[in-house]
Parts: C-alpha cells; sequence; structure tokens
C-alpha cells in the first residue's frame, strides 16, 4: 500500500517488546493495529511513534486489527506542554473514544492537523478543539439540528436545551437563548464572543457518544484549573 499520512491517538504495551496502537490516517480514519519491535530497548521506531508527531505508515491485515509494516516520520512533533498539551490528550482521547474503526474521515484529519499547529498559542486553543469537534460529529452524523423537534425555527428570545433523540432544541428555563443558537447555525463555532456556548453545545451533542465513561484528559484539566484557582489566592 501506499505510506499513509498519520498520527498516534493511543498506544499501550502488548506482550514482550510490542505496542496495540490506535492511528489517526488520512485516508483510513481510526486505525487499530499491532507494532511489533517497538518496545524493544534501542528500537528505531519507538522514537518515531510519538503522540503529536506527524508520520508516514503502511500495514497489512484483512482483519479489524492489522499490522504495522512501515513507520516513518515526516515532521516534528507538535511542542505542547501545560494546557496545550492537556488539549492535545482530549483530543486523541475523544477521537479514540468515538471513531468508529475504518471510517474515512479526511476532514478530522485535516482539523485534527490544523489544532496541532493551534494548541501551543493560548488564543488559538479553544476555537481549534471546537473545529476538530464539529467534524468529529459531521462525520458521525450527529451535529445538532438548529431547530425545534418539529423543525421550525428558533425564538431569537427563548432559551433552549439539546435534546438527544431528536438532536434538536427544546425550551428550556437555564438553556442557552435562541439567537446564540442561531449564529451557531450559521457556523459560528470559533468566534471568540460564542465560545462558552460553542463548548457547551458540542459537549452536549459528544456525551451520548463517549457514554458513561469520563474522559480523563477532561479530569486532568479540572485538576489543572483547581491548581492555578489555588495558587492565585
Amino acid at each position: 500500500m501506499t505510506p499513509e499520512p498519520a498520527f498516534l491517538l493511543h498506544k499501550r504495551p502488548y506482550r514482550e517488546t510490542s505496542a496495540l496502537v490506535d492511528l489517526l490516517t488520512l485516508h483510513h480514519g481510526r486505525v487499530r493495529a499491532v507494532a511489533q519491535g517497538v518496545q524493544r530497548p534501542g528500537s528505531r521506531a519507538r522514537g518515531r511513534l510519538q503522540p503529536f508527531a506527524p508520520m508516514h505508515v503502511t500495514w497489512a491485515g484483512e482483519g479489524e486489527l492489522k499490522r504495522l509494516r512501515l513507520m516513518e516520520g515526516r515532521g516534528s512533533a507538535a511542542l505542547l506542554a501545560g494546557e496545550g498539551l492537556l488539549c492535545g490528550l482530549y483530543a486523541n482521547e475523544l477521537l479514540t473514544r468515538v471513531l468508529p474503526v475504518e471510517l474515512p474521515v479526511a476532514e478530522v484529519f485535516a482539523y485534527y492537523t490544523a489544532m496541532l499547529e493551534a494548541l501551543p498559542r493560548p488564543d488559538g486553543r479553544g476555537a481549534s478543539l471546537r473545529r476538530l469537534e464539529v467534524a468529529v460529529l459531521e462525520a458521525l452524523d450527529a451535529l445538532p439540528r438548529f431547530t425545534d423537534p418539529e423543525g421550525g425555527e428558533l425564538d431569537p428570545q427563548g432559551r433552549y436545551d439539546l435534546d438527544h433523540t431528536s438532536r434538536a432544541f427544546v425550551a428550556a428555563e437555564r438553556g442557552i437563548d435562541g439567537r446564540t443558537l442561531r449564529l451557531l447555525a450559521r457556523g459560528g463555532w470559533d468566534e471568540p464572543g460564542l465560545a462558552g456556548p460553542a463548548k457547551a453545545v458540542t459537549r452536549r451533542a459528544l456525551a451520548p457518544l463517549l457514554g458513561a465513561r469520563p474522559l480523563r484528559s477532561r479530569e486532568l484539566m479540572v485538576q489543572l484549573a483547581q491548581r492555578r484557582r489555588a495558587g492565585s489566592h
């Protein structure tokens, strides 16, 4: 096969010297594979198989679990630390959890690549994550419908919450105002003034896909925020 652009999403040890990996690839979406020998001391492939580092890979096998055959670096890893690193870990955990194996998601790959470029800058993190989340929701046909359950327009003066069953919005006393939701419907996901509502909507939309098990990366983000608040007093 032709070498495929890829990023490592998740890696865990397998047997004595190998690893089970989840990769995000350009044309085949999430690929699960065995990387043989990468845990062996001195393995050159071990240094290439790192999070946030662009690679070219090939694999073999007909089943859901492939066998990696080639891993070549194609650039430097994104230099992430602190909150930027936690945002990257969140993106990797999200994609590992919700993307079906081998569902083509070229737009998700493009937004993931753009996100890695944005994460080192604090002012670019929220918007890049929202764009990635929206691409994931679109790929899984799970993007909210910005109407009421009957398909009617949202009242700009009303307040609404997302109903998971219909993927539409229902009246809610403490929900998001209809004017904001109509702006999001027009593609305003990364506008600075809509950052809070955009995050709330994507989180609500992703919740059924993630299930009850909490995201480890989200827990780490909460812990970081708590340490920062404690340090400011």
